[in-house]
């Protein structure tokens, strides 16, 4: 069953007269667990119609690079395989997404669309309910709990968050049921454009070539399920105990997977419940409850990618030990080159840059030492933003602001005031060492600045 929280009309017209129900796949970028997907098949099968899928791909998506859109194309020709297996027709076409999907929509019964949060998606989705001549579906499937439904407002905190979402969990940790097309579309005469050849797909699209492609993590969702796989068997037992240590890397890799929905966190969820494993509940916690924190932030705060976002005593406290004396200074150039006196800061920044992603808790530290490092705070947000945005894979993403945002106060507390960060909470490299085998972190990366 898809709860109805999760369906909303996002103009007044319903179904007509058309050739199939269009299924405008834009975030959950993924042929099963797809909540979006199942509610198209069910409508048209009650139609009597096929089901079409259209994904549209721009080159001027905010921030992205020739990098996140590699990983992309590799999970979108899975979709593509996937679906004609249900025996469902992918379109795939170069154009602004919401005017693909008015194009495509002249000949639908009714369009449904997945959810995103970015202001982007939220303004692809408006042009085109306005336009679309037919009812316009919206489906939330890229959170266990639909963002309005864990929480009406911006929480404060995940102490003001996960009682809300907790009390919600047992309604929506339940399996999606697969439905099976009544009539397949995989005969139907309409214009497709390749996506087989990434590099050819990204000369097209004119995307900034400047940070290339890395070779893993594999895009996609059968990639996706691997490594789940792998980390319940291997990891989540000791997750709890050790998930901060960026010398283990004890992470399950989820996270770029969950930027573009090539997985479901309800299949995550679920899989991990399954295991019984003594270390589920922690990593629920990261999964559920800090994950759609950030989707609540992002979602309910216009100002999620600006320094405005912060909340007032972060902002009073950093305002008032602006001037205070920074033993560094380093420029962008030289951070996003990992050219400081600090080797566990250069070796989180050269992971980043090397593979795409960067081991959760050194994000932390790498954070407040950009805040640390910088002339004012305002820049270091900035630049932090920039620098997470450019090179993770996962970068652009609710899990990215909000967590760049924490370093800055952001979903924190006050802390005992000292020198530039005032009451923001501070970490340095001795902590690192007191809990951690920082050498052979530096050894992990193999960084040539370590």
């Amino acid at each position: 069953m898809i709860q109805e929280q999760r369906i909303q009309s996002l103009n007044d017209r319903g179904a007509r007269s058309g050739s199939y129900v269009l299924y405008w796949m834009q975030q959950s970028q993924r042929a099963e667990c797809n909540h979006a997907l199942e509610y198209a098949i069910d409508r048209a099968n009650h139609l009597g119609l096929p089901v079409v899928v259209f994904f549209g791909l721009t080159g001027s998506f905010p921030g992205a690079n020739a990098r996140h859109y590699a990983f992309m194309l590799e999970g979108l020709r899975q979709v593509g395989r996937d679906l004609n297996w249900r025996g469902i027709l992918l379109v795939t076409r170069i154009v602004s997404p919401e005017k693909g999907a008015v194009e495509m929509a002249r000949q639908a019964a009714l369009a449904v669309t997945d959810r995103g949060y970015l202001r982007i998606q939220k303004e692809w989705r408006a042009a085109a309910a306005e336009r679309i001549a037919c009812g316009l579906v919206q489906v939330e499937s890229d959170v266990v709990v639909p963002v309005e439904t864990a929480s009406p407002k911006e929480e404060y905190s995940a102490g003001t968050f996960r009682p809300k979402i907790t009390r919600l969990l047992y309604g929506y940790l339940a399996p999606l049921k697969k439905r099976r097309c009544g009539r397949s579309s995989l005969g139907m005469n309409i214009r497709s454009d390749d996506i087989g050849d990434t590099a050819a797909v990204l000369r097209r699209l004119r995307v900034d070539d400047a940070v290339q492609p890395v070779g893993r993590p594999a895009g996609g969702t059968a990639a996706a399920k691997r490594l789940l796989s792998r980390f319940i068997e291997r990891k989540l037992d000791s997750f709890g105990e050790l998930r901060n240590d960026p010398a283990e890397d004890n992470l399950s890799c989820m996270s770029p997977y969950l930027h573009f929905g090539q997985i479901a966190p309800l299949q995550i969820a679920l899989d991990v419940l399954k295991s019984g494993s003594p270390g589920k509940d922690r990593y629920l916690e990261e999964l559920i409850v800090r994950r759609e924190l950030a989707m609540n932030f992002v979602h309910y705060n216009p100002a999620y990618d600006q320094y405005a976002c912060l909340p007032a005593w972060a902002k009073k406290t950093l305002a008032a030990h602006r001037r205070d004396r920074r033993e560094y200074v380093y420029s962008r150039d030289q951070l996003e080159r990992a050219a400081t006196h600090d080797r566990y800061w250069n070796a989180a920044q050269t992971e980043m840059v090397l593979t795409g992603k960067m081991h959760g808790y050194m994000r932390m530290y790498w954070g407040k030492k950009i805040l640390e490092w910088s002339r004012d705070p305002k820049e270091a947000f900035n630049t932090a933003l920039y620098l997470n945005n450019r090179y993770s894979i996962d970068g652009r993403d609710p899990n990215g602001f909000a967590g760049v945002a924490w370093c800055f106060g952001k979903h924190d507390r006050a802390w005992p005031e000292r020198a530039i960060f005032g009451k923001v909470r501070y970490m340095n490299d001795r902590g690192l060492e007191r809990k951690f085998d920082m050498d052979a972190y530096c050894a992990r990366v193999g960084s040539a600045f370590c």
